[in-house]
């Protein structure tokens, strides 16, 4: 069996490198056609849980990100409106890939808290945003990320608050 001449380590550098992994992937792959369907898949892949709603990064940059989620059975409640848990994974991801976009390339981060508030049903597709504040040193240090999603109208359906903290990667000895 030959090895495919495609490899993502032409595009992306190692998870074990000194660089932000997830700047990288983002400025590489969101210029291309189809590219911001590969990023969104990418880290899916890097987080399994959350690919598993199928949210797709439209726009990122250093604090701030755009994460669409469209409505379908498989992120629906009994109710059939998205399920708080496909919701909160949504405002999971939007917060932690614009921090994890901004912050410098010998830093890392963990949500070590979540609140959720949940406005109203979420029917549709439904919007992340976040606005959050950008690291400038790998200094421990927590954070709070705020991400409101808003559905199709307009109208904000769930705020939610990461507690995130900020350190420095381990050394590589």
């Amino acid at each position: 069996m030959s090895a495919s001449p495609f490899s993502f380590s032409r595009i992306v550098p190692s998870l074990d490198g000194d660089t932000n992994l997830v700047r990288v992937a983002w400025d590489r792959l969101s210029p291309a056609p189809g590219g911001k369907a590969v990023f969104s898949r990418l880290v899916g892949r890097m987080a399994a849980y959350t690919g598993s709603v199928g949210a797709r990064v439209e726009i990122l940059r250093p604090g701030y990100s755009e994460v669409s989620m469209r409505d379908r059975p498989s992120v629906r409640n009994h109710l059939k409106s998205i399920h708080a848990v496909a919701l909160a994974n949504l405002a999971e991801l939007t917060g932690n890939i614009a921090v994890a976009y901004g912050m410098p390339d010998d830093a890392r981060f963990i949500v070590t808290g979540l609140h959720m508030s949940y406005l109203k049903k979420a029917r549709g597709t439904v919007r992340g945003v976040c606005e959050a504040p950008v690291p400038t040193t790998n200094a421990r240090e927590e954070i709070d990320v705020h991400v409101r999603i808003i559905d199709a109208s307009g109208e904000v359906v769930t705020t939610s608050i990461l507690n995130t903290l900020i350190g420095p990667k381990p050394s590589r000895s």
